[in-house]
Formats: C-alpha cells, sequence, structure tokens
C-alpha cells in the first residue's frame, strides 16, 4: 500500500485495519476536501457508508471483516464473531460464507455492509473479548460456542467444537467454562457433549449410549471391552463385540478435522464389510445423534427384529 501521507499515525491506523477506515477515523487525520481528493483520483474508495478502503486494489477476506467491524454500527463496538472470530485466528475446515458480527443487544444496526450476518447479544462480557484480536473479536471459546449455536443442523454444531479443540485454538476446559455462561443457546445438549469427547473424557461414556442403543433396538447385548490377542504381547480391547454373529464395533472418540465427511466414509466403509469382514466403526456423536443410522447398520450386519 503506498504512503498516503507523512502522518505516521494515519500510516499505522491504516496498516493495522487493513487499509480500513472510517470517515470519522480519517477527519482526525486529514480535512473533508483532502478525502474528497482521493477519492476522486481512485485512490481511496468507498466500501460502505462512512467507511473507506485507502487503496484501489483487490479487498480480500480480512478487509472485508473490518468493513463489517467498522461499518455495521457507525460510531460503536462490534466485534467479529462465531466462524468469521474463528477463521480471523486461524480456524481450518468450516469457511464462512458470510461475516459474522456480534453486537451489545442495546445496539441495532440498520444498514450493515453487504454480506454480513448481525447477531446481537445480552451476554457478552469482557473476559469473552480477545484483547489482541485484529480485527476486534470474541475469544476463540465464546467464537465456538458462537458459531455452533448459529448452525441449522446439530451435526454441524458439534463437528465445529470438536474441530477447535482439536486444532488447539481453545482448551475444552475453556469452551466449557463459556458454555457454562450460557444457559439458553441453542444446541446446548450437543455443545456439552462434544465438548466432554473433545476433553477425552467420555472414553466410556459412548460406550455405556452403544449398550443402551442396542436394547432399545430390542438387538442382542454386546460384550463390551472385549478383549482380543492379536500376537505375542499384543492385546487390544475392543469397544464391543457380538460374539454370536462375531461383529466387533469400534466406537471412535478422536474426531477428523472434517467430521462430516468421516463419518460419510465410515457409513460406506461398513455398508461395504457388511456382507463379509466383521468390523463395524461408528464416530461417538453418530450413536447420540444419528441413532436410526446405526442402528440400521447394526441390524444389517447382526440381525434383528425390523420395523
Amino acid at each position: 500500500m503506498p504512503a498516503e501521507t507523512d502522518d505516521p499515525a494515519l500510516r499505522d491506523l491504516l496498516d493495522r485495519q487493513s487499509a480500513v477506515i472510517t470517515r470519522a477515523q480519517a477527519l482526525r487525520h486529514l480535512t473533508a476536501a483532502q478525502i474528497r481528493h482521493r477519492l476522486a483520483a481512485r485512490r481511496w474508495r468507498l466500501v460502505h457508508y462512512g467507511v473507506y478502503l485507502a487503496h484501489s486494489g483487490p479487498a480480500g477476506a480480512d478487509v472485508h471483516r473490518w468493513v463489517a467491524v467498522l461499518g455495521t454500527v457507525g460510531g460503536h463496538a462490534a466485534w467479529l464473531g462465531g466462524l468469521s472470530a474463528l477463521e480471523a485466528q486461524g480456524f481450518r475446515g468450516f469457511p464462512a460464507e458470510a461475516v459474522h458480527v456480534l453486537l451489545p443487544a442495546r445496539l441495532t444496526a440498520k444498514n450493515p455492509p453487504k454480506g454480513v450476518i448481525v447477531h446481537r447479544t445480552t451476554l457478552l462480557s469482557r473476559a469473552d473479548l480477545c484483547p489482541v484480536a485484529r480485527p476486534p473479536g470474541t475469544t476463540a471459546a465464546r467464537s465456538l460456542i458462537d458459531a455452533a449455536q448459529w448452525q441449522h443442523s446439530q451435526e454441524q454444531a458439534a463437528a465445529i467444537v470438536l474441530a477447535g479443540c482439536q486444532q488447539r485454538l481453545a482448551r475444552a476446559e475453556e469452551v466449557r467454562r463459556v458454555l457454562a455462561t450460557m444457559p439458553r443457546i441453542r444446541h446446548r445438549a450437543v455443545i456439552r457433549d462434544a465438548i466432554q469427547d473433545a476433553s477425552g473424557g467420555a472414553e466410556s461414556l459412548p460406550e455405556a449410549e452403544f449398550a443402551q442403543l442396542c436394547r432399545a433396538a430390542g438387538l442382542p447385548s454386546p460384550r463390551m471391552r472385549w478383549r482380543r490377542d492379536t500376537g505375542p504381547g499384543r492385546r487390544n480391547y475392543l469397544d464391543a463385540y457380538f460374539p454370536d454373529q462375531r461383529v466387533h464395533v469400534e466406537i471412535d472418540g478422536g474426531y477428523h478435522l472434517d467430521v462430516r465427511q468421516w463419518w460419510a466414509d465410515m457409513r460406506r466403509q461398513n455398508a461395504l464389510w457388511i456382507p463379509g469382514d466383521r468390523l463395524l466403526r461408528f464416530p461417538s456423536w453418530a450413536i447420540r445423534y444419528r441413532r436410526a443410522e446405526v442402528t440400521a447398520q447394526l441390524r444389517a450386519a447382526i440381525g434383528g427384529p425390523v420395523w
């Protein structure tokens, strides 16, 4: 970006804000005539009401985020939230189709920039704001909770929380603390379970839920934590085993970066192995939230009542 002025404070401001500046900010360093001259010479351009981009080149993701934060409610604080805040912190695998901005409930966005989704909340404390985020945004833990609760599907909500913890943007305990301050959010139970799985403290919980699923479906009771010796000194434990049908079941608590695709691959693999090999694999979240699909594959492999 070419230097627009000899004013070091203005240069620093433009550098920090990816060359996005509000009119109020610009008037602290330039006269109105100087701003008009830059616009007329196409060195600056208007990108939203009262918001300028101080160059004529392409506008990248950082520019769109700054326009969202600076232009949603002129003169008032706005923060990146959800997937947009996470992307700015390096989150991968779940690209946001729009820029998500979080506002205190007392503020209303009358004319947000194009491509911006505005969320308002009464639950936003100083601890939820990341002090070093540029643009200003919520912490990774708060952003994971918001991104999850703003999803339409439970599957997507769980996947985001798990991926965020897997990518080490936030520790499971940090996300759990944020969840405790938000008692009425959407998908709360799903988010709570995903945090539990991400923490590594749910090793036996999915197994108990699998046994309950089998009972509810009228399937034979599996033997849980079945020991299998695969060679001298090589002892493995299978999560569940149906001895009469010689069907092994593995319940995976770890998660692929894209948990949706990972489960799709598992489901196809299970479908191929049902006629021959005797190993089925399920992620723990599928046992909770895709019970019909899991039950159908179990019934196809081991038999049982059909209804």
